[in-house]
């Protein structure tokens, strides 16, 4: 039976799982996931977990953050005065903002992770960087090269 290899395109269910057993993404209810093995189109633990299943095969698959979303780096935590965010912004924990980086143009997403009276701490790292993540995987289609 033909197995899945770097350039094969490829089809998935899957359930995304943090270790405690919180689901964060699932393709339930959506049409699999599509992509080409290799590619960088999704995270390297997840391209490796697939890289050799046969046609039909379910797994799961532990990812460490290394090989997820990589570790959280503290140079993208920012804490700000609360007086430079607009009033109309209603801030709260978890919300999800796009910050425009000085100089530069580029819009980064940011989510407010702490508040105070006085300031507002802002992370721009991915939601689940640093986390270690388990996938629940059937591949139902390889296309191979």
């Amino acid at each position: 039976m033909a197995q899945a290899k770097s350039g094969d395109k490829v089809a998935v269910y899957y359930t995304g799982k943090l270790t405690d057993g919180t689901v964060f993404d699932s393709s339930e209810g959506r049409e699999p996931l599509e992509f080409e093995l290799g590619s960088g189109m999704v995270i390297k633990g997840f391209d490796d977990g697939i890289t050799g299943m046969a046609l039909g095969e379910k797994k799961s698959v532990h990812i460490p953050a290394e090989d997820a979303y990589g570790h959280s780096i503290e140079e993208n935590i920012l804490t700000i005065e609360r007086s430079t965010v607009p009033p109309e912004i209603e801030l709260e924990l978890g919300l999800t903002l796009n910050m425009h980086q000085d100089g530069t143009g580029q819009v980064v997403q940011v989510t407010v992770t702490d508040l105070t009276e006085t300031s507002v701490t802002l992370d721009a790292n991915h939601p689940l960087a640093g986390k270690d993540l388990i996938f629940d995987i059937e591949l139902i289609g390889i296309n191979q090269n």
